[in-house]
């Protein structure tokens, strides 16, 4: 019970015939058709050890800085970009 036999099969794709039209089927085709070779190369491309050349490696990142700051410190920040942003905002009517 249960698979697409070829009647099921002819009724789908008049269906889809009539939903997509002669014109843009192929269309259509094409466009799964590369969809499906873009990604299978992006399957194999990831099972592939990446060589790393000298020129296109990155520089290191600096090491990130702890901040500290004080609840007043932050407070201050926080009331300076409030301002900042009031001041640059459009006038309402």
């Amino acid at each position: 019970m249960g698979g697409l036999g070829a009647p099921e099969l002819i009724i789908i794709l008049l269906v889809v015939l009539l939903l997509f039209g002669s014109t843009k089927l192929p269309k259509l085709a094409k466009s799964l058709g590369e969809a499906s070779k873009e990604f299978k190369k992006g399957i194999a491309d990831e099972d592939e050890p990446r060589a790393v050349t000298a020129t296109a490696a990155p520089a290191p990142a600096p090491a990130e800085e702890k901040v500290t700051m004080t609840k007043a410190e932050l407070d201050a920040l926080l009331a300076e970009r409030e301002a900042q942003a009031r001041k640059n905002a459009p006038p309402s009517v």
